[in-house]
């Protein structure tokens, strides 16, 4: 696992990346999560870890706007789930739950890459070159009875 990106969160609020040595903006730290990157965000003040804080922030704020991913049954499930005796539990489950999807999402993808280079696109391919090297046979064959007939 690759070293987390740290992001700084100043007093003014301000986020600072690091690694690219510039000020960022919440939607930037999104779409860095997005590419792939981990991100630390850490408080430069107090130095506490805040990670969590703004990935809930940023749910939250990718909940309100667009096409939600947690529907209010949902969330009013994890609600209830805190304070269960359970509570440990369930987000060992969610995190297993969505590292299999993600897996079985990965496999499908390479199923179907899988599909269209050698699937029935590759299928019809091979039967157009077994065609075109019949014709071409048959074609030479003719031509060579022709030739034999016309020496003849």
């Amino acid at each position: 696992m690759s070293k987390p990106r740290i992001i700084r969160k100043y007093a003014n609020r301000r986020l600072y990346d690091t690694e690219a040595s510039r000020h960022i903006n919440k939607e930037d730290v999104r779409k860095l999560i997005a590419s792939g990157e981990d991100v630390r965000i850490v408080d430069e003040g107090s130095g506490d870890d805040i990670t969590r804080s703004v990935l809930l922030q940023l749910v939250a704020e990718q909940e309100l706007g667009g096409q939600p991913v947690l529907s209010d049954q949902m969330l009013t499930q994890i609600i209830r789930f805190y304070d269960h005796p359970m509570q440990g539990m369930l987000g060992s489950y969610l995190q297993q739950s969505f590292d299999s999807f993600l897996q079985q999402q990965s496999t499908l993808q390479e199923q179907m890459q899988e599909m269209i280079t050698s699937g029935p696109f590759a299928v019809m391919t091979d039967v157009a070159k077994q065609n075109m090297e019949a014709w071409q046979a048959m074609q030479k064959a003719f031509l060579e009875t022709k030739a034999k007939q016309d020496d003849d």
